[in-house]
């Protein structure tokens, strides 16, 4: 009886570390520059990152983009490839619509998530956006043929406190599902425009998927050099795992606001680490 007790208990333990693996890995989707720069780039409103993490920050200047983001992660094998583009020029209602299929290790083996995602902004005043997003994804692979099929909302708010601060807050899979994958937690971040200089800090808070608080706390730093080759530093500490994570970056920017962007991330520290992860995102711009 023992131990059957006992082998249900590390069932039950090997379960929870697996979702906490999956939800991460859903969470962890950016750009190389959100990679390079922490995860610290949801103020800035300077990519199609936004789409995924704070809807609000795509109002927040005027442009059409194109996106196409992949990364590799040397340690786990996950990968991921996506196609992001976002309108925030042809009217007030910005709007943004991203894919991403993803190769994850699961309890079971690995599996195959399809995440999309609409997303819509709108600028209250000259300092003031407030965005929403709906998320859908579709999981497949390990026991069950199909594991999870379902939706959730995300919201945010961007302040711009004149041209150098932003200052936002977003509550992300705050309607809809109750799977792990899935599960809330909330965003607070600041970005600073300094000229050449870019700044971005970020506490990401989830109050619901274990006992106490995890907190995941973020750094990073851009800067332009010959208006044309951005040079990025970041680093996170995940409070869950107790793990650090340093990311580089270097870019090309082209003058009409394209480009394409590289991205290392190192991660350091107890538990399962992801080790290296590679990135690479190319960019289109007008306006």
């Amino acid at each position: 009886m023992l131990s059957r007790l006992t082998l249900l208990f590390l069932l039950g333990l090997s379960a929870t570390v697996h979702a906490q693996a999956e939800f991460d890995d859903l969470r962890d989707i950016s750009s190389a520059r959100g990679y390079a720069m922490g995860g610290a780039t949801l103020a800035h409103g300077l990519g199609t990152e936004s789409i995924l993490g704070n809807p609000a920050a795509m109002a927040l200047f005027k442009m059409y983009r194109v996106e196409l983001h992949g990364a590799w992660d040397t340690s786990d094998k996950d990968t991921f490839a996506g196609v992001s583009l976002m309108d925030a020029k042809t009217s007030a209602l910005a709007a943004g619509l991203d894919y991403h299929i993803l190769s994850l290790r699961s309890g079971a083996g690995r599996s195959t998530a399809h995440f999309t995602t609409l997303a819509l902004a709108l600028p209250l005043s000259s300092g003031l956006m407030i965005g929403s997003s709906l998320h859908y994804l579709r999981l497949r692979g390990g026991i069950d043929p199909l594991r999870v099929n379902d939706t959730s909302v995300d919201a945010g708010l961007l302040v711009r406190l004149g041209n150098a601060y932003t200052l936002g807050f977003s509550a992300h899979n705050l309607v809809g599902s109750d799977r792990p994958e899935l599960s809330r937690y909330y965003s607070a971040h600041l970005g600073i425009f300094t000229g050449l200089l870019t700044l971005g800090a970020d506490v990401r808070a989830d109050f619901d998927t274990a006992e106490k608080n995890i907190f995941t706390y973020s750094g990073g730093a851009e800067y332009l050099f010959g208006q044309a080759v951005p040079v990025r530093l970041g680093y996170s500490y995940d409070t869950f795992r107790r793990t650090s994570q340093l990311g580089l970056g270097l870019g090309f920017i082209t003058q009409q606001g394209g480009g394409i962007d590289f991205a290392y991330r190192h991660e350091f520290g107890k538990g399962e680490g992801r080790g290296r992860l590679f990135s690479l995102s190319v960019r289109m711009q007008v306006g």
